[in-house]
C-alpha cells in the first residue's frame, strides 16, 4: 500500500499535478458553493465553453505558444461574463436566456476557428479535456497567486455574497451594491475557470465548480461548513482521480470528475439525514404504520 502511494510521487511532474488539483479544487469549491445556492450551474458550463475562441485566437497570434493562453482564456471569460450581465440587463432578457446566446455565439466561434487549422485539434486538445500533469512550475505558480486572489475577495466579501445570495431584497433595503457585487461574483467565476481549464478542461469544467458543492449540500444547509466539506471533497476528489488516472491510463480530468461524481452518488444514497436509503426506510416504516392502523380498524 505505501509503495501504490508513493511510487507516482518519484515523478516531479505527478507531484506538481497533485499540488495543482488540490489549489484548482478547493478554488472551485469555494466558488462553486455559491453557483450551486444561486442555480448558475448553466452560466458556470457557458462560461467554461465561451473561452475556447479567445484561447484558439490566442494560439494563432502567438504561433502556437502554449504559454500565453492562459492570459487569452481569461480575458476572454471575463469578457463573457461581463457580456452576459450587460445583455440580460439592458436586452430585458432572462439571464439563462443571455446565456445560451453568449454560448451558442462563443461556442461556435471557437470551433470555427479550430477547423480553419487542422494542427488546433491537436495543440488544443488538453484546453477541451485537461492536461493536469503538464503543468509546469510557472502554470503552478500562476494558480497559486489567482487561486488566492479569489479565495482572498471570497472572504473579504463573504458576507455580501451571502447576504445576495439568499436574500437580495435585504441586500437592497441595507443598500449595498448588488449590481457591482453580482459582476464581481460573475468575474471570479470566470477566473476561476480559467485557473482551472488546465486541469479538467472545457468540456469537464462545471463538474469541479458544482459536483463538489452539491456533494456538501446535502450534508449540511449550513454556509460555512458547506463551502469546508466541498473543498475537502474537492481536494480528495483531484488526488484520487489522479492516481486513478496514473495507474489506469486514463484522462486525469475524466478521472478527477469521475471520482467527485462517485463521491456524490454515495452521499446521495447512503447519507444519513437525507439519503435515498434513509427515504426507503422511512416510506416503509410509514407504509407498516398505516398497514398496522388499517388492521386495528377492521379488527
Amino acid at each position: 500500500m505505501i509503495n501504490w502511494l508513493t511510487a507516482p510521487l518519484q515523478y516531479v511532474f505527478m507531484i506538481r499535478g497533485l499540488a495543482a488539483v488540490v489549489l484548482v479544487g478547493i478554488v472551485c469549491a469555494a466558488i462553486g458553493t455559491f453557483v450551486v445556492l444561486r442555480g448558475m450551474a448553466f452560466f458556470g458550463d457557458a462560461l467554461a465553453h465561451t473561452i475556447l475562441p479567445g484561447v484558439a485566437l490566442g494560439y494563432l497570434v502567438n504561433g502556437g505558444a502554449r504559454e500565453p493562453l492562459f492570459w487569452w482564456a481569461l480575458g476572454t471569460s471575463v469578457l463573457a461574463s461581463i457580456g452576459i450581465g450587460e445583455i440580460s440587463k439592458k436586452a430585458q432578457l432572462k439571464e439563462d436566456t443571455a446565456i445560451g446566446i453568449i454560448f451558442a455565439g462563443m461556442f461556435a466561434l471557437g470551433i470555427a476557428l479550430i477547423s480553419t487549422v487542422r494542427s488546433y485539434a491537436v495543440d488544443l486538445s488538453h484546453f477541451l479535456f485537461g492536461d493536469v500533469l503538464g503543468v509546469s512550475n510557472s502554470d503552478l505558480v500562476r494558480t497559486v497567486i489567482f487561486a488566492g486572489i479569489v479565495l482572498a475577495l471570497l472572504l473579504a466579501f463573504y458576507k455580501e455574497f451571502m447576504t445576495i445570495s439568499f436574500d437580495p431584497i435585504l441586500a437592497t433595503t441595507l443598500r449595498l451594491p448588488v449590481t457591482r457585487l453580482n459582476y464581481l461574483l460573475l468575474i471570479l467565476i470566470a477566473v476561476t475557470i480559467a485557473v482551472a481549464l488546465q486541469t479538467v478542461g472545457v468540456a469537464l469544467m462545471v463538474a469541479m465548480l458544482v459536483t463538489p458543492a452539491a456533494t456538501a449540500y446535502l450534508l449540511t444547509h449550513r454556509l460555512p461548513r458547506m463551502m469546508a466539506l466541498a473543498c475537502i471533497l474537492a481536494a480528495i476528489s483531484g488526488v484520487v482521480g489522479l492516481y486513478l488516472s496514473y495507474y489506469l491510463g486514463i484522462a486525469s480530468g475524466a478521472a478527477i470528475v469521475l471520482t467527485a461524481t462517485a463521491i456524490f452518488l454515495l452521499v446521495m444514497v447512503f447519507n444519513p439525514r437525507q439519503g435515498l436509503i434513509k427515504a426507503m426506510d422511512r416510506s416503509r416504516t410509514d407504509l407498516t404504520d398505516q398497514t398496522d392502523t388499517l388492521a386495528l380498524q377492521d379488527h
